[in-house]
């Protein structure tokens, strides 16, 4: 039975995480931190996150339960999830990180430590829907060709930190990949007063932020006469959280690197 340690689990995902893993037959919730101060500290995990009493009490950082655990879920903030990587590096300790906001210079730090120190699931969505959107965007991209136009909305609560959504960002990759572009030069996040006409190679992702909107993405392939759209919608939280929790129970024990959720789903070939 692998054990799982929740970051941020006093949260809104760390407490879907931490009912998800509960859920699990193949999981053990063994751990659960907050950062110094928070006023969960001490209490149940279950009882915060309306499952019932588990017996795991919500502890103050990731040192004080790093031995209780064989894999880190953490869905925080990308400058803590850095330093848990450290950590969890120091200690030999498989992560699935699903936080989102990491930058080019986070992503080659983390790659080069998974590589050399622990087994990590990185992913910018763990939704099983959302990395068959991936897969369908990268592919529908890769048919439709150049004479389609690739625009992206994405939407989500207004409390989200972070714009566009990894996830956006992610399926815009896919599709500039499938095009032979790179996103970093042909991206266009936002437009503004007389823009004169779309480029040929642009491709746009906008974003909505508005009341508790879980998370929505849609790709738009718009040609001349007509338009494909690809939609995902997330109804709760428990699609991520189960998604990491899968993740959790497939990386235990693997060889030291990097993965995807790819990697976990079987999708690499897809």
């Amino acid at each position: 039975m692998t054990k799982v340690i929740v970051a941020g689990a006093a949260g809104r995902m760390g407490q879907r995480i931490s009912y998800m893993v509960n859920q699990n037959p193949d999981l053990t919730l063994s751990a659960a931190f907050e950062m110094e101060g928070n006023p969960c500290l001490g209490k149940d995990i279950g009882e915060i996150a309306g499952f019932g009493t588990c017996g795991v009490h919500v502890s103050a950082g990731l040192e004080s339960v790093i031995d209780q655990g064989d894999v880190i879920i953490d869905f925080t903030f990308h400058t803590a999830t850095m330093e848990f990587v450290k950590i969890a590096a120091a200690h030999k300790r498989a992560m699935v990180i699903g936080t989102t906001g990491l930058s080019a210079d986070n992503l080659s730090f983390l790659k080069d430590t998974a590589d050399g120190s622990f087994p990590c699931v990185q992913a910018p969505n763990m939704a099983v829907g959302v990395n068959v959107l991936f897969k369908l965007v990268e592919k529908t991209a890769a048919v439709l060709g150049s004479g389609y136009d690739v625009e992206i909305i994405e939407a989500h609560h207004r409390m989200k930190k972070d714009a566009p959504s990894g996830t956006a960002l992610k399926l815009g990759e896919m599709a500039a990949n499938a095009l032979g572009r790179d996103l970093a030069e042909v991206g266009v996040f936002e437009r503004n007063g007389v823009i004169g006409e779309r480029t040929d190679t642009e491709i746009g992702i906008q974003t909505i932020r508005a009341g508790d909107i879980v998370g929505e993405h849609t790709v738009y392939f718009a040609g001349a006469g007509e338009r494909l759209e690809i939609t995902h919608r997330a109804h709760s939280r428990d699609n991520f959280a189960g998604g990491a929790a899968l993740a959790a129970a497939w990386v235990t024990g693997r060889d030291n690197g990097l993965y995807t959720m790819f990697d976990v789903l079987g999708l690499t070939d897809f």
